[in-house]
């Protein structure tokens, strides 16, 4: 990215900021709603998948250990409560255990390897396919699986499955999209949003997307892939900030549907890669 203007290098930081955003606020997004921007001021997705790979891994393995820590937190707080009678002395220890319980992980992760085993194979299979794909077809298949995905944004219309068999063919789609490009995971959250429960949903993701990115960075060193790994000095803080506004806006989604949000995210995303598809066949 040496040979770009001042301007670029603050529009990918300002893309960098929303990536964090959108991956800490929804639990996915991170490559899929950032990608077609990254695209517009380079036409060139293996010079941003590797940084995009590596932001998701530290800030996936820092939520989720985050969010169990606090767990752990609040259980040691209500283990130290006391229960209260009648009288000056009647306020005593509670006995540990009547208040203290298992923490439950925020990752369930049983039907997370459930997944992983469907998405194994096909996901290897996209890994190879990104190194013999030109970029300009790999960048082209991005932006129409984009549109796609806007369009069911724009109509309230998300993807979902009715059947095992579909569950399936879903996630095997999702996992070979995410091998080439890291851009699959609306169809895997068709199947897994209706498996898991809310409060688990994001975490899990969190867990299979940690998974699933280090066999492609794997992939990537293993090809001698340029890691870009100077811009990580300054993007990885970009990253940060969103992630932190966006672990906000998470909270309040957890309370209240947004559909007016996901609607207008998906008017954005289908300009963009309407013009993104335009600028490719040109």
């Amino acid at each position: 990215m040496s040979d770009l203007s001042l301007i670029q290098y603050g529009l990918i930081a300002l893309i960098f900021i929303w990536s964090g955003f959108v991956r800490s606020g929804l639990g996915f997004g991170g490559a899929v709603l950032s990608l077609p921007f990254l695209l517009l001021v380079k036409d060139d997705p293996l010079v941003f998948l590797p940084i995009i790979a590596v932001h998701l891994l530290v800030f996936s393995s820092l939520t989720i250990w985050m969010n169990n820590r606090r767990g752990q937190s609040q259980k040691g707080d209500k283990s130290g409560q006391t229960l209260t009678g009648f009288g000056p002395d009647a306020a005593v220890t509670a006995p540990e255990s009547t208040v203290e319980s298992k923490v439950e992980s925020t990752v369930d992760w049983p039907y997370l390897w459930r997944m992983l085993r469907i998405m194994i194979v096909p996901k290897l299979i996209g890994v190879f396919g990104l190194f013999t794909l030109p970029a300009n077809v790999l960048s082209s298949i991005i932006f129409v699986i984009v549109a796609i995905y806007s369009v069911s944004y724009i109509l309230n219309r998300p993807f979902r499955s009715n059947s095992k068999a579909v569950d399936v063919g879903l996630l095997m789609a999702g996992g070979y999209i995410s091998g080439t490009s890291l851009i699959g995971a609306p169809l895997i959250i068709a199947v897994a949003a209706q498996h898991l429960p809310r409060e688990k949903l994001r975490d899990t993701l969190f867990g299979l997307w940690f998974i699933l990115v280090l066999i492609k960075l794997a992939a990537f060193i293993w090809v001698g892939l340029d890691l870009q790994l100077i811009h990580h000095l300054w993007l990885l803080p970009c990253a940060a900030i969103g992630h932190v506004i966006g672990l906000r806006f998470h909270d309040r989604i957890l309370k209240a549907e947004t559909p007016v949000f996901f609607r207008l995210l998906g008017v954005v995303l289908f300009i963009v890669s309407s013009v993104g598809i335009v600028s490719v066949l040109l």
